[in-house]
């Protein structure tokens, strides 16, 4: 049987590390690419080095990015005042589609997970701090996720800042558009509720 290859294994349990991808996937993945024309699995490969090569962290905000500092970072339109802070920079992609926020992003590369020994050594909070205490922060947007360790990241920013004087806030959680109440748990409500605003 082909999987029974140590090749295809591999290619398989390569791409079993990437998140959200589970046995079959990987296997259907890598079936794809075996079957595909020889050409388009180069063009991955391809894809994959070049990226590896030429995207790195934007040594301001810690974001990917081509050049350094960033596009965003160097845009003068943008309001360097206000930090949003993410933990990944999909949080930083995900808020930038809305096309609404207009300053600039700080990305931690995480959040705080003792369980699995991430502490705020193990994240981009010292830099944050710097940029803070560099006097042009007037307020720290902490946006990272509803979930235990983001809720703890966001309680342990607060704190962190709190002595530099600069206004620290946390995006609402709601109930997302066309979704029903039936279907949101409680604690979305709950930030639902206390994140309401005058109509």
């Amino acid at each position: 049987m082909l999987l029974e290859s140590p090749a295809v294994e591999r290619l398989v349990e390569a791409f079993r590390r990437l998140p959200g991808i589970g046995r079959r996937s990987a296997e259907r993945l890598a079936l794809h690419l075996l079957g595909a024309p020889p050409g388009e699995a180069r063009l991955l490969a391809e894809a994959v080095t070049e990226s590896r090569e030429r995207v790195g962290a934007c040594s301001v905000c810690c974001n990917l990015t081509e050049g350094d500092p960033c596009s965003i970072c160097r845009d003068a339109r943008r309001d360097a005042s206000l930090v949003c802070v993410v933990e990944r920079p999909a949080g930083a992609m995900a808020i930038e589609r809305g096309g609404t926020y207009k300053g600039v992003y700080h990305v931690l590369n995480g959040a705080l997970n003792p369980l699995e020994g991430i502490g705020p050594d193990e994240l981009t909070v010292d830099r944050l701090l710097r940029r803070v205490a560099a006097g042009t922060v007037s307020e720290v947007v902490v946006a990272t996720n509803a979930t235990a360790e983001g809720e703890a990241t966001a309680m342990y920013l607060s704190r962190v800042l709190a002595p530099h004087g600069v206004r620290t806030t946390r995006i609402a959680h709601g109930v997302p558009m066309g979704g029903g109440l039936e279907f949101a748990d409680g604690m979305t409500l709950s930030h639902a509720l206390q994140g309401r605003t005058v109509i």
